[in-house]
């Protein structure tokens, strides 16, 4: 188990669900962490389940606001010193059906939230420490970027941006920083309830293992991409999927 003691992470989207359970994962390995999220009252339920302020600091804004992302940087400098660890999970999906009936307007909107947003944060972070003082990044993409998927295709569009936009970063911030991805299939959030809820054992068949994700599954995966026992992978997206891939559609 890599240690995280005297390094802070930023992790974005984490007022509940994955992002908070990444966040977790790393203060349980010795983190300080600042989580970011748009709701104030669920950011401060997020910081006290971390352990409250020595351990956890909110910023609440819009992911797509030039000027949180900048002071959710600086906050973690300010704070705790250091911005060692990089996490971008903000995503929307506010569009459910196929490409050709969605508003162009949603879509966009989804590209610059999910995309756009996520670079946006890296060239933060490079420019205000990780260009001097290294580091790493994780981006949450996800299975529908790595294929077809029915009803969320504007989402899995934006998520295969993100799975190319981790090759290009880990090429251009090397050796300085690593960067990678991970991919999860359906995981037992309130952002995924639509694709499980009322037929979860139906969704879980077609799974080898048996099972939908948990948020805990990707905060595992998470500590060890951005830990030192990953240092020699970068530029990689990690399937965490269940099997699911292997068996076909899902």
């Amino acid at each position: 188990m890599s240690s995280f003691e005297g390094r802070t992470a930023l992790v974005t989207g984490a007022s509940r669900g994955i992002g908070l359970a990444i966040a977790q994962s790393l203060v349980d390995r010795g983190a300080r962490v600042v989580v970011t999220a748009r709701k104030a009252d669920a950011l401060a339920a997020a910081v006290e389940q971390l352990g409250g302020p020595d351990r956890a600091v909110a910023v609440a804004g819009n992911a797509g606001d030039p000027e949180h992302r900048a002071e959710a940087v600086r906050t973690a400098v300010e704070t705790f010193g250091s911005l060692d660890h990089l996490v971008g999970n903000v995503g929307i999906n506010p569009v459910f059906g196929p490409l050709m009936d969605a508003p162009l307007d949603a879509f966009r909107k989804i590209l610059d939230t999910n995309v756009v947003a996520s670079l946006g944060l890296v060239q933060e972070a490079w420019k205000a420490w990780m260009a001097e003082h290294g580091g790493s990044v994780l981006i949450v993409a996800s299975v529908a970027g790595l294929k077809s998927s029915e009803g969320i295709a504007a989402y899995g569009v934006s998520k295969a941006a993100l799975v190319n936009l981790t090759t290009q970063l880990a090429v251009e911030l090397g050796p300085k920083v690593r960067v990678n991805a991970v991919a999860p299939a359906v995981v037992k959030t309130r952002f995924a309830e639509a694709l499980f809820t009322g037929r979860e054992d139906e969704v879980s068949q077609q799974y080898p293992v048996g099972r939908l994700g948990t948020p805990e599954d990707i905060g595992e995966a998470a500590a060890y991409l951005l830990g030192d026992g990953a240092g020699w992978v970068t530029g990689q997206t990690l399937v965490l999927d269940g099997g699911a891939l292997s068996r076909g559609p899902i």
